[in-house]
């Protein structure tokens, strides 16, 4: 099967595009890879299913590299690393496990509107220039409920931690390469679970654009990656501020309309 896509790369070209677009919008932002994949890749006729099962398992490799480029860049605060590492890799455990036995759709609503009244503040912070960088107190409990929420809902690890840092006076570079690179921990620990799901997708045709969509957005991905930890770093914060709270306004109001309409 993977020797007939090698064969035809056209067939890889939409995947690829999605994914060098998600990862660059991630790597510059800190956020957002996978609800972009996944919206897009549902919307080509991806199971959602599929969608997420592939969406996480490429992130193991992006966010890799992603790092990586953060760390060579210097965008990377090694003491706010640990501190949302460590409880976010526990949360990621917790919420695998809990998306096992209960769903976690009753939270989401609220999530979403959260993180939409969120965004809108980072975005009016970043057009009036009214971000005043302060060491940000409220640490620990962000990088538990973004692990956990990553794991249980899906998504959401760079749009919870990113954007409530943001919020506290983060600086806002060091804080997308942190949240970036911290990400790799995080979507290692969880993606075990995630991937135990591609044996039991069903028919064969679903298996194969799984596979499609996987080996394109990998590509794509880590094609991008080093570009958006060049981008972290050389974009005034203050505009940085300004795209955070737009894709995060954007991505969740989105998501939260499809959920109510």
């Amino acid at each position: 099967m993977l020797e007939n896509l090698l064969a035809d790369p056209a067939v890889l070209l939409p995947f690829i595009l999605i994914g060098f677009a998600a990862q660059l919008v991630d790597g510059a932002l800190g956020m957002a890879f996978g609800q972009i994949s996944s919206t897009l890749l549902i919307a080509m006729g991806v199971p959602p299913a599929a969608a997420s099962a592939g969406v996480h398992s490429v992130e193991t490799f992006t966010t890799g590299v992603s790092g990586i480029s953060h760390i060579a860049h210097k965008n990377v605060d090694w003491r706010l690393f640990f501190r949302i590492a460590i409880p976010g890799t526990i949360g990621g455990v917790l919420g695998a496990y809990v998306l096992t036995q209960i769903s976690a759709d009753v939270a989401r609503p609220f999530v979403l509107t959260y993180l939409t009244a969120l965004g809108i503040y980072l975005f009016y912070r970043g057009v009036m220039h009214r971000h005043t960088e302060r060491a940000p107190k409220i640490v620990e409990p962000l990088g538990l409920a973004g692990g956990f929420l990553d794991a249980a809902g899906g998504g959401g690890w760079g749009a919870i931690v990113t954007s409530n840092l943001l919020v506290q006076g983060s600086n806002p570079r060091k804080t997308i390469g942190t949240v970036n690179t911290a990400e790799f921990v995080l979507t290692v620990t969880i993606s075990a679970t995630f991937l135990a799901t591609l044996s039991f997708l069903g028919t064969d045709d679903e298996k194969h654009l799984l596979l499609k969509a996987t080996v394109g957005l990998l590509i794509g991905g880590v094609a991008a990656a080093p570009f958006g930890a060049w981008i972290a770093k050389r974009v005034n914060p203050d505009r940085l501020l300004t795209f955070v709270g737009l894709v995060v306004t954007l991505s969740s109001g989105y998501a939260l309309y499809r959920l109510l309409a």
